[in-house]
């Protein structure tokens, strides 16, 4: 039977959006899996927007909404449509949009709080015991999804994961081209681009986790 996995954009480019490489990879191993892909995106605007050539802020604004679309090729929709009985799984790809947009946990750490309608969506998965998967820096969220004791890795940043711990996640560390699952809450995680140094060494672990969100969809 084919799966229906809903995927959350934080715009579009790793310093202040979703990060690209990660992103379409995930999109094409759902793909190469036969799934049905949905993507959804907050329609606000991003915390600042960077220059990614110079790593310089630019004085100007723009709509996490709108710069998702560039990376679904403009097959993404608003989050507030997003409904949990349509969907089998929910993957968030990384990228600083993670931590700056879908959360303030770039700028608030072990304070942060995550968007309204990312919160609403990913808590929705959690309570009807259906899969997620949190690439790179997304598992700052799952604290704030499920409550403590949750299982979630990063990588091995020691900073990052500290702070994970002081928010009450259990944090293992982990390959890049591994996951880690906490399988009470059916969540699955891994580094990415919080370890790796080139876009196969991301694709080694985005594989894996996307290929274990389709089992566990499977299963349930």
């Amino acid at each position: 039977m084919t799966r229906k996995i809903a995927v959350i954009l934080s715009g579009c480019g790793v310093y202040d959006g979703a990060e690209v490489q990660e992103s379409v990879l995930t999109l094409l191993r759902l793909d190469q899996r036969g799934a049905r892909v949905q993507c959804f995106a907050p329609n606000i605007a991003q915390l600042h927007v960077i220059n990614h050539l110079t790593g310089e802020q630019m004085p100007e604004s723009r709509n996490v909404l709108v710069e998702s679309a560039r990376i679904a090729r403009g097959q993404v929709r608003d989050l507030r449509e997003a409904d949990v009985r349509e969907f089998d799984g929910l993957i968030v790809p990384g990228g600083f949009g993670a931590a700056k947009n879908l959360s303030n946990f770039a700028v608030e750490g072990t304070g942060c709080s995550v968007q309204a309608e990312v919160l609403a969506l990913a808590e929705a998965f959690a309570e009807a015991g259906k899969p997620v998967g949190l690439i790179c820096i997304a598992p700052a969220l799952a604290a704030k999804i499920y409550g403590p004791g949750v299982t979630c890795t990063i990588g091995n940043d020691a900073d990052t994961a500290k702070a994970l711990g002081r928010m009450g996640a259990n944090h293992q560390e982990c390959a890049v081209d591994d996951i880690v699952e906490d399988p009470a809450r059916k969540l699955v995680t891994t580094p990415a681009y919080m370890l790796a140094q080139s876009i196969g060494e991301a694709a080694a672990g985005i594989n894996k986790l996307v290929d274990r969100v389709l089992e566990l969809a499977q299963e349930g």
